[in-house]
């Protein structure tokens, strides 16, 4: 076999082996995301791991950097306020909120990453 039909034959083994480093760093930041409420340096992983890794893999998957990335941001409009306000009960619910907000929006994400779906609308506030 010459080199450049070799070369051609690994092309698609590669590009299926990067497709499964992609899969498993987006999954390590999912599940970063899910241990978030409990232990935030995992959620500020996750979204260092998702900017990093923008722009690599197939197009399914930008969705899925862009949710993640936005998750994070839109999460900070809940946290700074939830604990400005934690003097008072009311914070307590916003942060309460936020977690359970940022928990189904992760597990949705994993599912549709499992299922090798691109996210639905990755910028919306919604669940």
């Amino acid at each position: 076999m010459s080199e450049v039909q070799q070369s051609t034959a690994e092309q698609p083994q590669q590009s299926q082996n990067n497709q499964q480093v992609d899969d498993i760093w987006l999954k390590l930041a999912y599940i970063g995301y899910m241990l978030g409420p409990f232990f935030w340096l995992t959620g500020v992983g996750s979204v260092i791991v998702a900017a990093i890794h923008k722009g690599k893999g197939p197009q399914w998957m930008q969705s899925h950097y862009d949710f993640i990335i936005s998750t994070f941001l839109r999460g900070l409009v809940f946290i700074i306020p939830g604990l400005i306000l934690s003097m008072v009960i009311i914070g307590w619910f916003v942060l309460l909120f936020w977690a359970v907000w940022l928990i189904i929006r992760a597990v949705k994400g994993f599912r549709d990453l499992t299922d090798q779906k691109p996210v639905e609308q990755p910028h919306r506030w919604g669940f």
